[in-house]
């Protein structure tokens, strides 16, 4: 009952809050209280904000990219990208459940041909495209939750496979994050770290889609050289 209205309640706050309540700018206007509190309160503050992130992710609240920023800003870059990775992975698996035990027949009427062209994916690739639809985002991630549960494949192999693509963006984001809690004054912007963070987030895209194209390359044909033929004509 107590999660049912943990829910409720945050579908309700993605609709009610204000936009600048859920911003970058906010993020940065209320870092130094948030930092107190979750330095003195850390267990608590870290419970709190996996359980927000693992909600906002299977739910598909439009809060994602802003949770993973955070994470860096208020934990740090290690226990950020631990928390963070986790947290979308359990989050996308329970999306991933939803679609398979609960709305099946709803995500297989609305999105057949969608269905159709993941099932060709994994026919052709397997967890290969799995990793490629999670490095180039040819469908959207709440998307892909839904797709993946009305395929034939297991949990188990969604859950790793979906870490594992999700992780180098995990990356960025939470060392963005990481440096944009650290700003004290304008003139912090173009810190080293900042710059690289932003760098690799513009980078992130060409990255992903390089990495696809070499998952899905064949590998090489080792032919057996064929012995030269004694019959002479």
């Amino acid at each position: 009952m107590g999660l049912l209205v943990l829910l409720i309640t945050l579908a309700a706050l993605s609709l009610l809050l204000p936009d600048s309540w859920l911003s970058l700018g906010a993020l940065q206007q209320h870092h130094a209280q948030w930092q107190a509190w979750v330095d003195a309160h850390f267990i608590t503050a870290a419970g709190t904000f996996f359980l927000l992130y693992v909600v906002s992710t299977a739910l598909s609240l439009p809060w994602a990219s802003l949770l993973t920023l955070a994470g860096g800003a208020l934990f740090g870059w290690l226990p950020g990208i631990i928390m963070v990775s986790l947290a979308s992975t359990l989050g996308a698996s329970l999306s991933f459940l939803a679609a398979r035990y609960v709305l099946r027949d709803w995500v297989s009427r609305r999105f057949a041909k969608a269905v159709t062209r993941i099932n060709q994916g994994l026919a052709s690739d397997g967890v290969a495209y799995l990793l490629t639809l999670r490095l180039v985002p040819l469908f959207p991630f709440f998307l892909v939750n839904l797709l993946l549960g009305l395929t034939r494949l297991p949990l188990l192999t969604y859950a790793w496979a979906s870490w594992l693509g999700m992780l180098p963006a995990t990356f960025v984001y939470v060392l963005a994050g990481r440096e944009l809690g650290q700003l004290t004054s304008t003139g912090d912007i173009l810190s080293p770290g900042l710059l690289l963070g932003l760098s690799l987030l513009a980078l992130l895209p060409w990255a992903g889609k390089l990495m696809a194209r070499t998952l899905r390359r064949p590998p090489p044909s080792h032919q057996t050289p064929t012995a030269p033929s004694d019959n002479k004509e």
